[in-house]
């Protein structure tokens, strides 16, 4: 067995590798999707199984724990239960009718919030890449890919509850009206709406679609808002890895050094000693001259 330093960087390098799968499912089933809105009728109606399989990678790949468990198994729990819900009410409001207004409200609530926290759950597996690698890069398309085509599915939504909620999208016109009480959401062309909600999300705003309800017009503005906060997200984590990656690898170039010149010693000099003596005294008097008793005073 291995310490417990080389058994949690075993664990972190499995982390990524799995993560690095799920952004190549989920950026190719995202392309898929959008591929088969782009065909001509009735072939366009292959976007519908693509939904369902986007929602059964982001469930798959994205529940699984990206980073150290704070707050144990509910989060990761909870996660998976919102996506398996999002995704049977999905089935669901495709099967029915499209007079069955209702049907597409549990959609519009449980695929907003499933996408928001699948959002989340990307940007907390990009962040813990340490370098940017042709991975991380397909992570970053498929998320904002995946955001745009989930809010595609959410106007749909609005659009089977709220008939009218955009201008210019009419995708009943073409259902007959003796069939309209058997004719599946499924079989319904969505590719207007899709493009709106990635106008939105880029906030291009073309003007030729535009909201007309309440609900429409708020459900615009939160894709706008998503998608400013994911591009600043995902390009602040880029550049951080993408200069600390540059930085750990370029090879570190000695410092050039200034010729140090020899030190030259300065001449010695015997110091002087200082010698303490007692101050001196003036030198004495000279006695007079002793001359002899004066005149006079002989005897």
């Amino acid at each position: 067995m291995g310490t417990a330093p080389q058994v949690a960087m075993t664990r972190r390098r499995t982390r990524l590798l799995r993560l690095h799968l799920t952004y190549k499912l989920l950026l190719g089933t995202c392309l898929q999707v959008m591929v088969c809105l782009a065909l001509p009728p009735p072939w366009y109606r292959l976007s519908s199984a693509g939904y369902l399989g986007l929602g059964v990678v982001m469930i798959l790949g994205l529940g699984e724990p990206v980073e150290q468990l704070r707050f144990g198994e509910t989060p990761r729990k909870l996660f998976k239960l919102l996506g398996w819900g999002a995704l049977g009410t999905a089935l669901l409001w495709y099967l029915t009718p499209v007079q069955l207004r209702q049907s597409g409200l549990p959609v519009l609530i449980l695929w907003a919030l499933f996408s928001l926290w699948s959002a989340v759950r990307l940007i907390r597996g990009l962040a813990l890449e340490r370098r940017v690698t042709p991975d991380v890069l397909r992570g970053c398309i498929a998320g904002y890919l995946m955001l745009g085509l989930a809010g595609g599915l959410i106007c749909a939504a609005l659009e089977t509850i709220q008939p009218n909620s955009f201008s210019n999208v009419d995708f009943t016109a073409s259902v007959v009206t003796s069939e309209a009480d058997v004719y599946p959401v499924w079989s319904v062309n969505f590719v207007r709406l899709n493009y709106f909600a990635f106008v939105s999300l880029t906030t291009a705003g073309y003007g030729d679609i535009t909201p007309l309800t309440p609900v429409a017009q708020m459900i615009s503005v939160g894709l706008a808002i998503v998608g400013t906060f994911y591009i600043a997200a995902v390009m602040g984590l880029l550049v951080s890895r993408f200069s600390t990656s540059t930085w750990v690898q370029e090879p570190e170039q000695p410092i050039p050094q200034e010729p140090v010149l020899p030190a030259v010693q300065a001449p010695q000099f015997p110091q002087p000693r200082l010698r303490l003596s007692s101050p001196r005294q003036p030198p004495a008097a000279d006695p007079p001259p002793d001359n002899g008793p004066p005149e006079g005073d002989s005897a």
